[in-house]
């Protein structure tokens, strides 16, 4: 793509500089960064430490669902953000390597809640908040189960949802407040789904943003985030889970059980599986030149 910086508002920009000294050269001072986080609870590990942590105070964090967090790295807006998959196709962003938000199964906050099996529904109401999510759907559908539901966006209230679609999207923080057991419709958890049929992992995010600005030093500073987020991983469930009306056991067993935040071999190759099949589903086949590789993780 080029010289990123000219084309790139955010890249271009003045930073002030900070020092950080965590598992860096004391020497090594990075920008400050403005950085956008997703404002669902299965990003809390990964900014722990920039709220909490020895990187408290390093990047400037403001919140935002997923599709606007990629909007906001795109427009230059923020200068690294938590990016959905789908919204690599196309850019040549920097990737922080091995930290991120996956799944290895069920992954519990990305439901298609239905009034019909899989394999009947006609009409999909998705909440647009993740595109990712949205591509993930329609992929599941189309090759497990044979059928390529219309597809109308629409916000995340599931009765209003499922009273005009034969299905539901719900996903983040919305989708955690559905009991699967308790609900009268079929649900189908996304995460087990994919990995059911592919046998990968499915990475749904990962930090990114233009290559000049995610360098080693910016990287172990995300790095360092997350791993204190996973040692504090109990702080966490308790201070968030009452902040979001959720139990502790709720809060434990998803960040515990359900999300992956360290990234390794087989999310590569699940992102680049997902990837392959999303640029099929949208027809962006594109030069592999205009693509973040999986293998930047």
């Amino acid at each position: 793509m080029g010289n990123t910086s000219a084309l790139h508002p955010a890249a271009s920009r003045q930073h002030c500089r900070v020092c950080y000294t965590g598992s860096l050269n004391p020497t090594n001072c990075i920008p400050r960064l403005r950085v956008c986080a997703v404002s669902y609870l299965n990003t809390v590990p990964l900014v722990w430490g920039m709220r909490h942590g020895e990187q408290q105070g390093l990047f400037d964090l403001l919140f935002r669902v997923p599709a606007e967090c990629a909007d906001m790295v795109a427009s230059g807006a923020a200068d690294i953000g938590i990016v959905p998959s789908f919204e690599l196709i196309g850019r040549d962003y920097g990737i922080v390597p091995r930290v991120g938000i996956a799944c290895r199964g069920a992954v519990r906050s990305i439901l298609l809640v239905s009034r019909r099996p899989a394999n009947q529904i006609r009409t999909l109401a998705a909440d647009a908040s993740s595109r990712t999510s949205v591509a993930l759907a329609r992929i599941i559908l189309a090759r497990r189960y044979g059928v390529e539901p219309a597809v109308v966006t629409r916000p995340p209230d599931l009765p209003s949802m499922l009273g005009e679609a034969d299905s539901a999207l719900i996903i983040g923080d919305p989708a955690l407040h559905i009991d699967p057991d308790a609900t009268p419709f079929h649900v189908y958890d996304l995460g087990w789904e994919w990995t059911e049929m592919t046998g990968l992992p499915m990475v749904f995010a990962v930090w990114a943003g233009p290559r000049e600005i995610v360098t080693p030093q910016v990287s172990a500073a995300f790095q360092d985030s997350c791993a204190f987020g996973l040692r504090s991983l109990e702080r966490i469930v308790a201070a968030e889970a009452p902040a979001r009306g959720f139990t502790t056991d709720l809060v434990r067993r998803y960040l515990r059980s359900h999300i992956v935040f360290e990234l390794g071999a087989p999310e590569r190759q699940g992102m680049e599986l997902f990837l392959r099949y999303a640029r099929k589903l949208e027809r962006l086949d594109r030069p592999q030149a205009g693509l973040t590789p999986a293998s930047a993780l």
